[in-house]
């Protein structure tokens, strides 16, 4: 919306600064944490007052959780709300990649609020159905793949990138839209499943958005894309914008989610942010690469996958309990060392991801 502002400008005055993406990408940042921090406590006591008892706590989880009986969730309200109000005002709205990363983050937000309302009104942990979860999030991803192909200029239609090397496409062709829901109903499921202690969602989530914010900006331009043999993809450098909302908003959840948690994400922000970053990841063609930079969030998954898989088969378990952060947990490992682990094990991806970008 103020990018508009740049209509006022005659091209060395304030106005100017509007037209660059790094400056409007500072002004969301700043926009989402303080939204954040004004609206933080505020959103807390409302849901503390509406919810009574607070989020449900699996009776057959870690017995710490139970100290945990009665902190309020859907604190992802926060997030997406932070993030909406930054993209708005401070992204071009004439940006198809804008809107559409926008759409998928809130209509899986829808999800995930239905499914913790369900969850707070019943006060057990069923909530909306698996079946209906899934159906509604392959069709909001079906619709953000088919979007996303429509937009992308002809030499990448229905193209994957391979990270590395540089010239490697692979024609999807009819293929592209379930490969781009696999995508982005994997990355909302996977931060869903990892969104089980405090504080540990919130931060890889930040990371890997501070990543394809700088991925988003230099596939979106000529001049970098070329340097670094990138595929160039028009218009997706606005991106960088949504993504410093995010981190912005991310940081003003943190302060208030951060050990002990005042308040819990909830599916209403895991899904929602899972969702953004693998419709970024199709946006940009890196959908390889946020297997890389989101790893954490693959091997949180996958450790489900797998204890299922196995327990079905042998009546056996593989971890002491999934997802893998409460196989730690099991293990006498303290939240907080979890958390921080964790942490480093996202950062230390995340710029594996980013080398992807040099070697080449």
């Amino acid at each position: 919306m103020l990018y508009w502002l740049t209509e006022l400008s005659d091209g060395g005055d304030f106005f100017n600064l509007f037209r660059y993406i790094t400056f409007r990408a500072g002004g969301a940042f700043m926009t989402a944490l303080t939204f954040g921090f004004l609206f933080g406590l505020p959103l807390i006591n409302v849901l503390r007052r509406t919810q009574g008892k607070g989020q449900p706590i699996r009776t057959d989880g870690p017995e710490g959780h139970f100290v945990k009986a009665g902190t309020p969730t859907m604190g992802g309200l926060l997030i997406v709300g932070a993030l909406t109000t930054s993209t708005l005002l401070w992204a071009r709205l004439d940006n198809a990649y804008i809107w559409m990363v926008l759409f998928v983050t809130l209509a899986f937000a829808a999800i995930g609020f239905a499914d913790d309302y369900a969850k707070v009104s019943k006060q057990n942990t069923n909530g909306v159905s698996g079946r209906v979860r899934i159906v509604l999030g392959l069709l909001i991803a079906g619709i953000a793949g088919f979007w996303a192909a429509q937009y992308h200029p002809v030499e990448l239609t229905n193209q994957l990138a391979v990270p590395v090397f540089k010239d490697t496409l692979i024609n999807l062709g009819l293929l592209f839209v379930p490969f781009s829901i696999l995508v982005i109903v994997g990355a909302a499921n996977a931060v869903n499943l990892t969104d089980g202690l405090d504080g540990l969602a919130i931060m890889p989530v930040m990371i890997a958005a501070g990543t394809f914010g700088i991925i988003a900006y230099f596939v979106g331009r000529v001049d970098f894309s070329e340097s670094l043999g990138l595929h160039y993809v028009p218009d997706s450098g606005e991106i960088l914008v949504f993504c410093a909302g995010l981190i912005g908003g991310g940081l003003g959840f943190l302060w208030y989610n951060a050990p002990p948690a005042a308040v819990f994400m909830g599916d209403t922000g895991s899904l929602a942010l899972g969702g953004a970053l693998g419709a970024i990841a199709v946006a940009t063609k890196h959908e390889i690469v946020l297997a890389i930079v989101g790893g954490l969030f693959v091997v949180e998954a996958l450790s489900v996958i797998i204890q299922v898989l196995y327990f079905k088969r042998t009546g056996k378990r593989v971890f002491l309990m999934a997802p893998i952060h409460h196989h730690y947990e099991k293990k006498g490992w303290a939240e907080p060392q979890i958390v921080i682990r964790f942490w480093i094990i996202s950062l230390i991806l995340a710029m594996i991801g980013l080398a992807t970008l040099k070697v080449r």
